[in-house]
């Protein structure tokens, strides 16, 4: 009788190699839409990668990853970084138990390792109105390059987009909507929609901007040459830590990264009276929970926002 010419499965393994890892990682990354939560991921499972390679064949599992959350947590990363390295190892398990490089068992022990706790609410950076207002004066608005500056930072600060949102905005998304601007039907983290009302001095800091470069259509903002020139079609997110760094630091603030400047204009709505579902709306967060944070509040039971709203019947003994 013929023997049979069928493959057998293939076992799955309790020690990956480089190649398994690698596979593995490029299962995780494909599932991923968002190019930032990409980013995110790539770096966190390299890193895990190069940790998990440097020791004597361990094998993957919860153990093994256990340790390398103690590793983490003596050399005293925050919480919420050990947190999201974890989540991207737990994906990298996951994903080679479903290609068939790692035991269901392993994997679904690797999905019980518990993350660092976290001490507190991290509260973030955001300037205040006035240190806002020096940040917007540092561009200089009669060169090209002070104008995309300053349109950069507008838009950061009054609208509140993301890094990866300002790259890819378009000069097509800027439109009318009940006589106001507004940066129409952008697409952002996990492919949410928003729209996205644009201040005056933000849409004439554009203005200046389109007008200084001669841009009418494709990508607002662009890179600029040595000579002073737009270069390419594209903006990347270096550029825009760079107009950040060395504005914050003709201005004095220390450690202002872009997203502190989405905080900001957050909290600046906040103080000026805007209503939480509408910040939440602007920022297009998915839960009002993340816009809370981001505003450093929360639902107060003492002195509650209902207990007065001209309903409530006049205290005894009252005409």
């Amino acid at each position: 009788m013929a023997k049979s010419k069928m493959k057998r499965k293939r076992a799955p393994k309790s020690v990956l190699k480089l190649p398994d890892l690698e596979q593995s990682k490029s299962a995780v990354l494909n599932s991923l839409t968002s190019p930032s939560s990409q980013r995110t991921y790539d770096d966190a499972i390299r890193e895990f990668i190069e940790w998990y390679c440097s020791e004597p064949r361990l094998a993957f599992n919860k153990t093994v990853v256990t340790r390398y959350r103690i590793s983490l947590e003596q050399q005293h990363y925050a919480s919420t970084t050990i947190n999201l390295r974890l989540a991207a190892v737990r994906r990298l398990a996951y994903e080679a138990a479903d290609c068939g490089l790692l035991s269901a068992d392993l994997a679904a022990g690797i999905r019980r390792v518990k993350g660092a706790k976290r001490l507190g609410m991290p509260v973030g950076n955001w300037l205040s109105a006035e240190q806002g207002k020096r940040l917007l004066r540092t561009a200089d608005v009669d060169s090209l390059r002070g104008k995309r500056d300053y349109a950069t930072l507008a838009i950061l600060l009054g609208c509140g987009l993301r890094r990866t949102e300002l790259t890819a905005l378009r000069v097509e998304d800027i439109q009318q909507r009940e006589e106001h601007w507004v940066i129409a039907d952008l697409i952002g983290k996990g492919g949410h929609i928003r729209t996205i009302p644009a201040p005056d001095w933000v849409k004439a800091g554009i203005d200046a901007w389109m007008t200084a470069s001669g841009i009418v259509d494709g990508i607002l903002l662009r890179a600029i040459n040595k000579a002073g020139r737009v270069w390419g079609c594209g903006f990347s997110s270096k550029v825009i830590w760079g107009v950040v760094k060395e504005k914050a630091k003709i201005c004095e603030i220390p450690t202002l990264a872009p997203h502190d400047l989405r905080r900001t204009c957050a909290r600046l709505c906040h103080q000026a009276g805007g209503e939480l579902e509408q910040i939440q709306f602007l920022l297009g967060h998915v839960s009002v929970q993340t816009t809370e944070r981001y505003l450093g509040c929360k639902q107060r039971f003492h002195n509650a926002v209902n207990d007065r709203i001209g309903l409530e019947p006049p205290p005894p003994g009252s005409s």
